[in-house]
């Protein structure tokens, strides 16, 4: 079949394709006509996404749009924000609603029921190129499409508050269990702390260590000084030892001058003085020694004196060797003392040092227990405040509006397709008439279905050609 027989075809069918495309056209129309109007209401949102954290002013690795909007529309159409919704308006109390609500084929209340119900006529749309998300309500009442889609804008902005202060508000009151932990552990180790300071009467521990280090010094700056004393004493002890060795083996007058090289004896004041007294004396016993014999009295008298004198010095310079003696035994004693002291002075050293050691390790672990105390409390009030956040990084950027002109039904467009469709119905339902009874409508139909030849064609006007009339006799 070619093109010039379906174009023969539709024309003779004309009135069956025109009475079909009039009957789908016009029940198309009437059934558009009786339906219900439908009113769509469309909110917009901006969704923005943090870089710095509000509160805390930490940095937030940014998330995929895609992904990010994804879960935003999820959020939008849960059952949780339409609850939220059913509740804002009251729409259990809608005799509409309630009209429509089937207590026997629907297992639960009426309150989850109408959320369910504004979920399927809910249209989330969100941009490919932006953060911006558009809702759509649509209902029978233009002014409850309206509501119903700001509602829904509310409602997704609430609950995103929730969502972010939900796990804020747990880990608020965990941090606040474990900041009584720390607080009890800083608390015990402050107290170990005390405790040691008022058992060894510690109460600013560098300084009595400078205190006594310093002691410390002084002590053996003494001991130095004092043994340097001591070796000079038993240096000239010594000495004075080996000149009294010295003078068993010397004559009486050589005795009298084998101390004269003593320090001590040079330095005597009185032993000097008796020396100046003994040469007057031995002066005045030569010049008598001249004028008179040695049993004059005169004579004795003045031997006497100077046998005195003499004795004098002899007791002065054992009293001046006796203290050289006496002197050192005691500078080896003091050294002695001062050796104890500095032995127990470094022991106390010692004992302040380990103090000390004890007093960082104790003081370390005050820090520390301060230092996670301070975390804890830090993060405990920074966790509060995310849970007492009101902020949302999502804004309305359009309201919904009362919607002035029905969105559904379109009848415009339902007639326009009740044209096409009521003309592929004709078309359709003219190709099963030609089907069911078949005609001769052509000269080609005769020679396919015939087969025989045409040899002309004769017009039932003679004016008028036959539109499918040959313009030659066909031999």
């Amino acid at each position: 079949m070619n093109f010039q027989q379906i174009l023969i075809i539709l024309y003779s069918r004309k009135y069956l394709i025109i009475t079909i495309l009039l009957l789908t056209v016009g029940t198309i129309t009437a059934l558009t006509l009786r339906m219900p109007k439908q009113y769509i209401a469309t909110a917009s949102l901006v969704v923005d996404q943090w870089n710095v954290d509000p509160v805390s002013g930490a940095s937030i690795a940014s998330q995929v749009a895609s992904s990010y909007l994804g879960t935003q529309v999820d959020i939008i159409t849960s059952h949780n924000v339409a609850v939220k919704v059913v509740d804002m308006l009251r729409l259990t109390e809608n005799t509409l609603l309630a009209k429509g609500f089937d207590a026997k084929h629907y297992k639960g209340d009426m309150r989850d029921w109408v959320a369910e119900h504004l979920i399927k006529h809910l249209e989330v749309l969100p941009s490919r190129e932006s953060s911006v998300i558009k809702l759509n309500f649509s209902a029978k009442d233009p002014q409850l499409s309206a509501d119903v889609s700001n509602a829904f804008a509310k409602a997704y902005i609430d609950t995103n508050i929730e969502l972010r202060a939900q796990p804020a508000r747990q880990n608020a009151d965990w941090f606040d269990e474990q900041l009584s932990f720390f607080r009890e552990r800083l608390e015990q180790a402050q107290n170990k702390l005390s405790d040691y300071q008022q058992k060894h009467g510690i109460v600013v521990m560098s300084e009595k260590v400078d205190l006594e280090n310093d002691r410390l010094a002084e002590i053996s700056k003494q001991l130095v000084d004092s043994q340097s004393h001591t070796y000079e004493m038993l240096s000239r002890k010594n000495q004075l030892l080996l000149s009294k060795r010295k003078r068993q083996f010397e004559s009486p007058a050589q005795k009298g001058d084998s101390y004269e090289s003593i320090e001590e004896v040079l330095s005597s004041t009185f032993v000097q003085t008796l020396k100046g007294d003994l040469a007057r004396a031995e002066a005045k016993f030569a010049e008598v020694s001249k004028r008179v014999d040695k049993n004059h009295p005169q004579y004795k008298q003045a031997y006497a004196e100077m046998i005195s004198l003499k004795d004098k010095i002899d007791q002065e310079i054992n009293t001046v060797l006796e203290s050289i003696g006496n002197n050192a035994t005691t500078a080896q004693q003091r050294d002695e003392r001062l050796l104890s002291a500095l032995g127990d002075q470094k022991e106390k050293v010692l004992q302040l040092k380990q103090q000390q050691n004890e007093i960082s390790v104790l003081n370390r672990e005050v820090e520390n227990a301060q230092k996670f105390y301070d975390n804890a409390m830090q993060r405990s009030v920074q966790t509060r405040m995310e849970s007492e956040a009101s902020q949302s990084n999502i804004a309305i950027l359009n309201p919904a509006l009362m919607p002035q002109n029905s969105a559904k039904p379109n009848v415009t467009l339902n007639i326009l397709l009740s044209v096409f469709l009521g003309t592929l119905l004709g078309i359709g339902m003219a190709f099963i008439a030609e089907l069911l009874d078949r005609r001769l409508r052509s000269p080609i139909d005769m020679a396919e279905q015939l087969g025989v030849p045409v040899l002309g064609v004769l017009s039932a006007q003679k004016k008028r050609k036959s539109l499918f009339a040959s313009k030659r006799s066909v031999l």
